[in-house]
């Protein structure tokens, strides 16, 4: 079955006055599915939405609405088909949130602008789904920005719309609402067939959410494809310009590097066990090494990026003496040791006998104190 048309753009030149920021910008949402935009600050992924909403004049290409070109469509089926939350707000005067989400309607009801009564039960409807209903009766100036947030959303939604263009939605929303605001837009793709664009900053979400990532550059899409193939080796590093080990793809987890510091201190973990302790001598501004960690461990992102060394053997095989020995070495050449391990595995008797030479070197230090 042939998947229904949406929104597509097709050589778009987007940019402020006649300023081109960017070109050859090519992107295809289909009905059900979720396009994420990311890019450093500055790249162009509001300019991008903003010139899809028309928001911003198209300085070349055209965008397709459902097949059609949105510069030929009459204003009237633009809002009947596509709705929008951007990151500026409306200032409405004395409006609670139920009849600022009930503008959303104004498409269908006429030049009087009266709503009936199966418009208000879609009010309702919206409200209930981006769990902002508590604040239905509540002035929209006395609600904080996610609540907000959520309203604008509610009332995107109040317009019924194929196709759903979003900016930042999940900005100034605190986790759980987060969570709440991406699950109802991921439903609306499927239950509803949306075709859905936006933008997120929030990686491991848009990682989670999207069918498709665009990476936008500042010069235009440098990069387009599944999350799978876009966070796939150390490119979405590059397009922000940190280094390979301060952010890890696969979690989404963002580190600070301690790199090229002799270790004071030296970390046997494994397991996750140690990343709290790497995390707390982070803080404390004390350079550690980590060891005898497996290639493939939970806490080796976190070792790699946090710790000035990292003992480290293949996965899957045993320890040995030789990085046993390695790892001897370099707890030598430190004046503490922290063990935040309570078990030791068949694989990891390396670090059980870590553990025994600390004490009898008299290094071994409460992770607690």
């Amino acid at each position: 079955m042939t998947e229904k048309m949406g929104l597509k753009t097709e050589n778009l030149s987007v940019g402020y006055g006649k300023k081109i920021l960017l070109s050859g910008v090519e992107l295809e949402v289909k009905a059900g599915k979720i396009l994420t935009l990311i890019g450093p600050n500055g790249s162009g992924k509001s300019t991008i939405l903003k010139t899809i909403t028309r928001q911003l004049r198209t300085l070349g290409g055209k965008i397709l609405l459902m097949d059609r070109n949105m510069e030929e469509l009459p204003g009237e089926e633009i809002a009947k088909t596509l709705s929008m939350v951007m990151t500026e707000r409306p200032t409405p005067e004395l409006m609670t949130c139920r009849e600022v989400v009930g503008t959303g309607r104004y498409p269908y009801v006429g030049l009087m602008g009266i709503l009936g009564k199966e418009d208000w039960k879609k009010v309702e409807k919206a409200l209930e789904t981006v769990l902002a209903k508590e604040v239905a009766d509540k002035s929209f100036y006395e609600i904080s920005d996610g609540q907000r947030q959520r309203v604008m959303l509610a009332r995107a939604l109040c317009q019924e719309p194929q196709v759903l263009v979003l900016d930042e939605p999940t900005s100034y929303l605190d986790m759980r609402f987060k969570l709440d605001i991406l699950e109802s837009i991921r439903r609306l793709a499927k239950e509803r067939k949306i075709a859905i664009m936006m933008s997120l900053h929030e990686l491991d979400l848009a990682m989670k959410v999207s069918d498709e990532i665009a990476c936008v550059d500042g010069k235009g899409i440098s990069r387009l494809g599944t999350p799978e193939e876009v966070f796939r080796g150390t490119y979405v590093q590059e397009l922000y310009g940190v280094s390979k080990e301060s952010y890890e793809p696969l979690t989404g987890e963002l580190f600070l590097s301690s790199k090229g510091i002799q270790p004071k201190a030296f970390v046997i973990g494994g397991g996750g066990e140690g990343i709290p302790t790497y995390y707390r001598l982070q803080r404390e501004e004390i350079p550690f090494a980590a060891g005898i960690l497996f290639e493939n461990d939970l806490e080796m992102a976190a070792a790699r990026a946090c710790a000035s060394k990292v003992i480290s053997v293949a996965a899957f095989s045993e320890m040995g003496e030789e990085a046993l020995k390695r790892a001897k070495e370099c707890m030598d050449e430190c004046e503490t040791v922290f063990c935040p391990l309570t078990t030791f595995g068949p694989l990891n008797e390396a670090n059980k006998a870590l553990l025994e030479y600390a004490q009898n070197c008299g290094k071994l230090k409460n992770v607690l104190e």
